[in-house]
């Protein structure tokens, strides 16, 4: 499959004025057939800034999940990237994306993650979300996951959950094939590490990702998650 100019990009965004611009130059410079900025309710210039770049701007209920699904159901690529709206892509995406998604037995792909905190701290944190993306086959969403909008429908979307929509669907997709993981790195915003410090926001992390191997309900976590960041 040659997914060179079929590429939608898909971006959930809540009240992300501040970063948006420059995630949205990013993914102009690799030339997708489609840009989707899905608005969960944002009360800033959100939809204003991505309309002015030429984006498509759908609106939903909040949820990351949901956002994607719909934005999802409205692409006409062949394969489908998702970003989050604080996340810079790489120069080439495009490419990487290509040349993964190229390959027969590959199911999906993301990019290594670096963080625009400084400091030794950051760097240990790109390493160990880096060594289990390829390890594991299990990126996160701040990794910019594509895959085949064939693919992407078969397995019926992201899992409708308010939280770990990524993760299960890392662990789904798994099953059928490679994930590979691109030798470039997007370039994601470290504010929760910045304002609740790097150990916390490790524990929080794990903590959550426990809870959810446990089988504590995902409403649970998310009320958690949300208490545990103020």
């Amino acid at each position: 499959m040659n997914v060179r100019q079929q590429i939608s990009v898909i971006i959930p965004a809540i009240n992300e004025e501040n970063g948006l611009i420059a995630t949205l130059q990013s993914v102009l410079s690799g030339n997708p057939i489609q840009v989707i900025v899905v608005d969960g309710g944002s009360s800033d210039r959100t939809r204003e800034i991505a309309g002015a770049a030429g984006a498509t701007v759908l609106q939903c209920e909040p949820g990351r999940a949901r956002q994607m699904n719909l934005g999802a159901r409205n692409a006409g690529g062949e394969a489908l990237l998702f970003l989050h709206a604080d996340t810079i892509l790489p120069d080439g995406y495009g490419q990487h994306l290509l040349n993964i998604l190229d390959q027969q037995d590959v199911v999906a792909g993301a990019f290594l993650l670096q963080l625009d905190g400084e400091g030794f701290g950051y760097r240990i944190i790109e390493r160990l979300a880096n060594w289990r993306s390829r390890r594991l086959n299990l990126p996160y969403g701040d990794q910019a996951i594509f895959l085949r909008a064939t693919t992407f429908a078969e397995i019926g979307g992201f899992p409708d959950l308010p939280l770990m929509e990524d993760f299960e669907m890392m662990r789904r997709l798994r099953r059928r094939g490679r994930i590979l993981i691109a030798p470039a790195a997007v370039k994601s915003s470290a504010r929760r590490w910045k304002k609740l410090g790097l150990l916390r926001t490790t524990l929080i992390n794990q903590a959550v990702i426990a809870g959810y191997l446990l089988g504590v309900p995902p409403e649970n976590l998310a009320r958690f998650y949300r208490s545990a960041g103020k």
